[in-house]
């Protein structure tokens, strides 16, 4: 076996899994306001922009060869009803038509969830501590169709309410837009690995947690039929989140599912990485780049991750040499 790992060239030239630029998926957080560029402490080189100076980042991923982008939205006013979810005049409508205006050609994930728009920041409506289902729906139909009319290209909702996924379509057609896809949250986790995330996108709950709609960490069967419900309601692509800790399920669901398979590399996974390489006790490119080829190896066609400008670099080395 040790013929095939005598040079680099001849390890390269036998390489099963390769990451590329067209696998990434970049997060991107917008904030309501003027001139506002915010430092996400937990996630060093991550930022809320306001979206007069959302070029800024922009720029740097048309620059770096990133193909898309996700987008989370940051309203200065919050309500019950996440009314701010679905106004086209929204700031995160808003930075949609900004990017399709300024780079046509770059892919806008719009992230479809009410934690981030909700006074008590839950994912969905709340009425006695419930979190009501059905009632919700009604809302992320409407916070799709307004994202789709402001240009985003895929829709992706993340809140983990049965049925979403068959509302949303059944709404996109209903509007002609039978032509956007859905990427859906199927197997998304209620994880301790999305703290800095909340931080970013000013999404904690206000009381209690998620642990009623968003998966138990021990199962991986239910996420097969979280992937299967999903895609029999109409989903494009299928998401598992986070990564790292749910290689398992990225395997497995590849194996069983004839569907494009994303994969979230999450906030806490790229924070804790970044704090390591901070104090000097790893090598911060090749534990990224190990840890990403373990989620494409794994069967994750699609990854979203806030390594991705990082990865750009690196991989634009590994050219020149």
């Amino acid at each position: 076996m040790r013929r095939l790992r005598t040079s680099p060239n001849i390890r390269a030239f036998v390489r099963e899994t390769k990451i590329d630029l067209r696998d990434l998926v970049y997060p991107v957080f917008v904030i309501e306001g003027e001139n506002i560029k915010n430092a996400v402490e937990s996630m060093p080189g991550i930022y809320q922009y306001s979206v007069d100076r959302l070029d800024e980042e922009l720029e740097r991923v048309s620059r770096k060869g990133i193909k898309a982008i996700l987008i989370f939205g940051i309203p200065g006013y919050k309500d019950e009803k996440a009314s701010e979810a679905y106004n086209k005049d929204g700031v995160t409508q808003r930075a949609v038509r900004h990017i399709k205006e300024k780079y046509p050609d770059l892919i806008v994930i719009a992230d479809v969830c009410l934690c981030e728009y909700t006074s008590h920041g839950h994912c969905g409506l709340v009425r006695n501590g419930n979190i009501l289902n059905d009632e919700t729906l009604k809302l992320l139909c409407k916070m799709s169709i307004s994202l789709v009319e402001a240009g985003a290209d895929i829709i992706a909702p993340s809140d983990m309410m049965d049925g979403r996924v068959g509302a949303i379509r059944q709404a996109l057609d209903e509007k002609d837009f039978i032509n956007t896809p859905i990427m859906a949250y199927s197997a998304k986790y209620a994880s301790a690995y999305y703290g800095p995330f909340r931080e970013a996108a000013d999404s904690a709950p206000k009381f209690g947690d998620r642990k009623s709609y968003q998966m138990d960490s021990a199962n991986a069967k239910m996420a097969m039929r979280e992937i299967q419900y999903d895609i029999d309601e109409g989903a494009d692509i299928v998401m598992v989140k986070p990564a790292l800790a749910y290689l398992d399920v990225i395997k497995e669901a590849s194996v069983r599912f004839d569907h494009t398979i994303a994969a979230y590399n999450v906030s806490g996974e790229y924070s804790m990485v970044k704090a390591a390489a901070n104090m000097g006790w790893i090598d911060e490119k090749k534990i990224v780049l190990e840890n990403i080829t373990a989620i494409k190896r794994a069967g994750a066609k699609i990854i979203i991750t806030y390594h991705a400008l990082d990865i750009a670099d690196w991989l634009s080395e590994k050219e020149q040499e």
